[in-house]
């Protein structure tokens, strides 16, 4: 029985990693083009994109894996069963139940895999990763446009004519302070300053003035430092048990709650689903393989997003329970009963 189970096993192995690993990637592709789209807002390097990926890793494999599983789970048994193996170890005396007994094992294993990578590691990577975006915005630097107008350095407009060696020429700042309260300020030069994680803009030799509905003030400067004054958002992490009580509370995070947990035992409940079906003698029944692949993902998934929208505690746990009593009654009623 070892070696049977052995042999289940490494056939599984083999057609979950040749599923998984295509599935992996091309998901891989698309978080990096949702990635490589902030270079739009920030600047990042490379590696600073390859560090943004690792944090969509967790996604990644929460969303392909059940899959995986469901495909691989699948294939195997009705190549077993092609193969005319499965027919060879009923003769010799195995039953069903225990031939699928090595599966479960593996789908318990998968969904405790799947449990920690939901409620654990994507919890933090999703933190991880918004902190690093908040932190690459407030230290982006600011890219002034020569010739565009509506361009914003904090609560100022501005405007610059031209750039030269790094500085920039002929510049006009407005900002209106209050309802009838205006700022203007022109400089012939000016350059971008940043010390200690501020921005500030450098002007030389220019005019400013502040007008109202009532007076008029005119001022002539040397030099001018205009800072960005704009309010960074500070990130504030928590950690995993604080991150998650807050589903008592908050209603949308519970309903995420019932649906981590639901796909997490996907794994373990697809088992006996997908085997009523794939556990078959080649001689009297066809293969359907596909079929069952999409119909078993279908209605899990359908339950899943069901317990997402509308689901409580009460109805996972019936859910749960109610799945695993139908796939042992089919599998007990189509492959169990003669096998």
């Amino acid at each position: 029985m070892v070696n049977a189970r052995g042999y289940i096993s490494s056939n599984f192995t083999k057609a979950f990693l040749t599923i998984f690993l295509p599935f992996f990637l091309i998901i891989s592709l698309v978080y990096l083009v949702k990635i490589s789209s902030l270079t739009a807002k920030i600047q990042i390097s490379f590696l600073e994109l390859l560090k943004l990926y690792s944090y969509s890793i967790p996604d990644i494999i929460f969303y392909t894996l059940p899959l995986s599983f469901i495909a691989a789970l699948a294939n195997v048994l009705i190549k077993l069963s092609t193969d005319n193996e499965l027919i060879a170890l009923y003769a010799l005396g195995l039953k069903a139940s225990k031939i699928l007994r090595g599966l479960l094992i593996l789908g318990i294993l998968f969904s405790l895999l799947l449990a920690s990578i939901s409620f654990l590691g994507m919890p933090l990577s999703k933190q991880f990763y918004k902190s690093f975006k908040e932190s690459k915005k407030s230290e982006a630097k600011l890219n002034i446009v020569p010739g565009k107008l509506g361009q914003k350095f904090g609560d100022y407009y501005i405007y610059v004519k031209e750039k030269k060696a790094g500085k920039f020429h002929n510049i006009v700042i407005y900002n209106r302070t209050r309802k009838n309260e205006e700022q203007f300020f022109s400089s012939k030069k000016g350059e971008l300053n940043k010390k200690n994680g501020a921005t500030s803009l450098l002007l030389n030799d220019g005019y400013g003035y502040t007008y109202s509905d009532t007076k008029l003030q005119q001022a002539k400067y040397k030099t001018l430092e205009v800072y960005d004054s704009s309010r960074k958002k500070d990130f504030h992490f928590e950690d995993i048990i604080a991150y998650w009580s807050k589903a008592k509370t908050d209603e949308k995070m519970m309903h995420r709650v019932l649906f981590f947990i639901f796909v997490s035992l996907i794994p373990l409940l697809s088992v006996y689903l997908v085997a009523s079906f794939t556990m078959i003698n080649p001689r009297y029944q066809a293969n359907r393989s596909f079929i069952v692949i999409f119909l078993t993902t279908l209605l899990l998934y359908m339950i899943a997003s069901s317990l997402e929208k509308w689901g409580n505690f009460t109805i996972l746990g019936i859910t749960i329970v109610a799945t695993l009593l139908l796939g042992k009654w089919l599998f007990k009623r189509r492959v169990a009963k003669y096998f």
